[in-house]
């Protein structure tokens, strides 16, 4: 894709995931790898509603900024992503409310964020790693992913918000859209006694899929 197109691409998702509230404000930030090795990122204090294609901020393949505007100051949380998963061609992280519950409930699983509710959670995320609560911009949230050793695509920042790692900008989208969505399934339905799928089914999922599935 050229980087005219990719500029595009990352504003318009950016503004779907912001017009339907799943991140609000100046919150999330986005960013995307070109074709010659280097980054495109949402810029610091940049709403995903107004997100601007000639803005964004452009590193070189080393990491060096060579254009656009200063960028989002979780650049650890995503640059620990790149190095880890040679498969990551984007990142995403957002502030969305029905994750963001989740983390916070006393029984949440570390190692496990979301339950086993449909299939597509599974498909495209694989576990999920809740990780602790860290300041925003603090570089231990990027020293905290990059001790997955690129085990996980996606993880939950406790009273925070979730990231995750795609292929491309379009699945990193569409697989933080399905975070949220498990979430909000699992929020709706604590108080009562639903029947989520069973080991059995997860490792049926797991297996005709080739979910990426550590232990």
């Amino acid at each position: 894709m050229s980087e005219s197109r990719l500029r595009e691409q990352m504003c318009l998702l950016a503004k779907s995931l912001f017009d339907r509230g799943l991140t609000h404000g100046s919150t999330g930030n986005i960013s995307a790898r070109t074709e010659d090795g280097g980054l495109l990122v949402s810029p610091t204090g940049t709403s995903f509603g107004r997100l601007d294609p000639d803005h964004l901020s452009r590193f070189d393949a080393s990491g060096t900024l060579i254009g656009g505007d200063p960028p989002t100051k979780e650049m650890p949380l995503h640059t620990a992503f790149y190095d880890t998963r040679s498969s990551a061609g984007a990142v995403v992280h957002l502030h969305s409310c029905h994750s963001v519950a989740l983390s916070m409930m006393p029984d949440a699983n570390p190692d496990d964020f979301l339950p086993p509710l449909t299939p597509y959670g599974l498909m495209k995320l694989g576990r999920v790693k809740l990780l602790p609560f860290f300041l925003p911009g603090d570089p231990a949230m990027g020293e905290a992913v990059r001790g997955l050793a690129g085990k996980r695509s996606a993880v939950m920042l406790a009273n925070h918000g979730p990231v995750v790692a795609g292929k491309d900008i379009e699945a990193a989208c569409n697989a933080i859209e399905e975070l949220e969505d498990t979430a909000r399934l699992a929020m709706m339905t604590r108080a009562a006694n639903v029947t989520a799928l069973t080991q059995e089914q997860v490792q049926a999922v797991v297996t005709k899929f080739d979910v990426e599935w550590d232990a």
